[in-house]
């Protein structure tokens, strides 16, 4: 036994080998049943699709960089469910691609922010943020109120999300998700999908 255990702890190789084994073996323990569970595969009962504007209006929270200090995903901690709300569940996030969790909080999570204040505070929020937050350390994107959409390739957006993962949007809001977002500015977009988040949750 002991020249077993003298035979890997000298052969490195065979030492890296082993490990990575035990950790693969590790993982299917832990990750193959979470494929099969419905509670992490099927979506909430409230859960939705996002809006054509609350789609381009992700694609713009992605682009600033916002999930770079954000996370969108509340621990079941008392200190986070007290501060943000109900802890964040597998079924809200099942038509996210990708998803937004994150870890980094230079700001506060917003997994639950949808109507938690009203669409002139974000505005206002979002143009100056020191100017109803006065410590905010985030930067102001003024640019998003100049900023007009064209919805040029909205409705291909909604039809790859429906073709491609599943998220069941109908062939009238494939067709017509061009013109409900032409004309609106970036903010606008960007404001309706904050107020969208954790609306399934309420």
């Amino acid at each position: 036994m002991s020249f077993r255990h003298e035979l890997v702890e000298k052969n490195v190789g065979l030492l890296a080998i082993l490990i990575v084994i035990a950790i693969s073996l590790g993982a299917l323990v832990e990750i193959t049943p979470l494929i099969y569970q419905e509670q992490t595969t099927e979506p909430v009962e409230n859960l939705r699709p996002y809006t054509a504007l609350e789609m381009e209006g992700r694609d713009i929270y992605i682009r600033e960089g916002c999930n770079v200090c954000h996370s969108q995903m509340i621990r079941p901690f008392r200190s986070e469910t007290e501060r943000y709300g109900h802890y964040s569940v597998a079924g809200e996030s099942v038509w996210e691609h990708p998803f937004l969790w994150g870890s980094k909080r230079t700001g506060p999570d917003l997994a639950r922010v949808g109507g938690r204040y009203s669409d002139e505070w974000h505005r206002v929020h979002l143009r100056n943020p020191r100017d109803v937050v006065p410590e905010s350390n985030m930067p102001g994107f003024p640019w998003l109120e100049e900023n007009v959409l064209d919805g040029e390739i909205t409705s291909k957006k909604l039809a790859l999300f429906r073709d491609k993962f599943g998220v069941p949007y109908t062939d009238e809001q494939v067709a017509k998700a061009g013109d409900d977002v032409k004309g609106k500015t970036e903010m606008d977009a960007l404001i309706a999908y904050l107020q969208s988040l954790g609306h399934a949750m309420k």
